[in-house]
Formats: structure tokens, C-alpha cells, sequence
């Protein structure tokens, strides 16, 4: 198999990781602390709109529903988690996956707190970086920490995937 190929395959392996660890970070934050976790109903909602024409949603809620909006947005989710390991392994190298590394891991997932603020939240009409929302130092402070600890959990699933033996052989050597 090619090194591309090496590459997609634990692209894919740490996303699905790392989004499943952030996952249930989100779960356990939610039964601490209170704080609802984003709902992917609404993401799959905001996808579901755009074959149809339709970008931007003031706010999404208010938007009629999409057929499938929570598979949509799960889905997505989980697709996204895989390509934002695709660029870590595209920035720090495929070889990263066999030795991780904290810092790229932790770089690249706050890095990708600029998908939400510049994408999703004012295409669901929160606006560019939450500023449409009734607090957003919190939202934006939310958004951050979450992709901070995605970032974490980057790290994390590379490392539980090279134990386990879930990377493909030819990468590591």
C-alpha cells in the first residue's frame, strides 16, 4: 500500500478516535457541569440546507427541519474529526501517528476552532465568531476549550491506535 494510502487509513483510524474521545468528553462535561453539548441535529440541518441553496440561517432552529438532520450531522461530525487528523498527519507527517507528539496535536485541533467562528456559527446565524449569541465570550470560550481538548484527544487516540496495533503496518516501519 501506498504512503497516501498508509496515511487515509490512519487519518481515518485517529479521527474516528479522537472525535469518540471528544465525544464523551462532551458527555461527562454535560453530567458535571450542566453544559449541553453541541447539537448535531441542528449541524445536519445547516449541511442539509446548502444542496437546497440555502448558506446562511437566522438562527438555525428557526429553519424548518431537514429530513435525516441528526444522521447529517453526525455523520459530519465524524467526517470532519477524520479530516482535521488528515491535516495533522499532513502537517507533522504520517509519521507522527507512529511516535505522537503532544504540541502538533494540540496546534492543530485549536487551529480548527476557526471552522466554527468563520463557518458554521455565522452560517447558523450565530454569527462570525458567536458574536450574535447572548453571550459570546462563553460561546467562544466553549468553542476553544472543545477544540483544545480535540486536540488532546488527537494525541490520545494516535497513541491508543499504535498500541493496539490499528495503524497500518507500513507506516511505522
Amino acid at each position: 500500500m501506498s504512503t497516501t494510502g498508509e496515511a487515509l487509513i490512519a487519518a481515518a483510524v485517529i479521527g474516528v478516535g479522537a472525535t469518540a474521545l471528544m465525544d464523551l468528553w462532551a458527555f461527562a462535561r454535560q453530567r458535571l457541569s450542566g453544559v449541553p453539548p453541541l447539537d448535531f441535529a441542528l449541524v445536519g440541518r445547516w449541511l442539509g440546507w446548502m444542496p437546497r441553496g440555502r448558506f446562511r440561517h437566522a438562527p438555525i432552529a428557526a429553519s424548518p427541519a431537514v429530513r435525516g438532520e441528526k444522521a447529517i450531522g453526525w455523520t459530519a461530525h465524524y467526517l470532519i474529526g477524520i479530516a482535521f487528523a488528515g491535516v495533522l498527519l499532513a502537517i507533522a507527517g504520517p509519521g507522527w501517528a507512529c511516535a505522537p507528539t503532544l504540541v502538533p496535536a494540540l496546534a492543530v485541533g485549536v487551529g480548527t476552532v476557526a471552522a466554527p467562528f468563520l463557518l458554521m456559527q455565522p452560517g447558523m446565524g450565530a454569527g462570525l465568531a458567536a458574536r450574535r449569541t447572548p453571550d459570546p465570550a462563553t460561546a467562544r470560550r466553549r468553542s476553544l476549550t472543545a477544540h483544545a481538548v480535540f486536540g488532546l484527544c488527537l494525541y490520545l487516540a494516535a497513541w491508543m491506535a499504535k498500541l493496539a496495533g490499528l495503524l497500518p503496518p507500513g507506516l511505522c516501519g
